[in-house]
């Protein structure tokens, strides 16, 4: 069992790297993002709409994702515990597939704070992308999208952070 997780494991690693930056978005770098809505636990909503005039990270992942595993504890880190308090940044985390009954005992066994959403139905993921996650997308102020990426790399991710400091340290 040990093995056929490992392969499983390889494989998912090694086709997340061989995607480039470009493959498979369904919106490219600088056109305005769609509009969607993203449900809150409390049973209200977070629009698109609402969060022009912020920088926002949109994260996609699943809780049974390898390199999603190996991405979100530097998410919460570097970013969300960094940023989280700043007047001009928005976080989603969007769990792909996956309600609550799946997002609550995940982000309680690794102590997340950051906001996972549900994306039951792919019905935000869908308006970016196909396949594949981890998938990270950055909003502007003005709504349009000003990097993606797919897969997690630690050098990409770095890329990400220095983005993110370049954008919201300005202030």
């Amino acid at each position: 069992m040990k093995y056929i997780l490992g392969i499983v494991c390889s494989f998912l690693f090694f086709a997340s790297q061989a995607q480039t930056a470009e493959s498979g978005w369904k919106i490219a770098l600088h056109e305005p993002t769609p509009e969607f809505v993203v449900p809150k636990k409390n049973g209200e909503q977070v629009s698109s709409t609402d969060l022009k005039g912020k920088i926002v990270l949109l994260n996609f992942f699943a809780t049974w994702c390898p390199p999603c595993r190996e991405e979100l504890p530097r998410l919460q880190k570097e970013i969300w515990e960094k940023y989280k308090d700043h007047p001009k940044f928005e976080l989603l985390v969007l769990a792909r597939e996956q309600n609550w009954d799946k997002i609550d005992p995940f982000v309680s066994e690794h102590q997340f704070t950051l906001p996972i959403y549900p994306d039951l139905k792919r019905n935000v993921f869908g308006l970016f992308a196909e396949q594949g996650i981890p998938r990270n997308v950055i909003l502007d102020t003005q709504g349009h999208i000003i990097y993606q990426s797919i897969g997690y790399e630690e050098k990409e991710f770095n890329e990400l952070i220095a983005l993110l400091d370049r954008l919201l340290l300005k202030d």
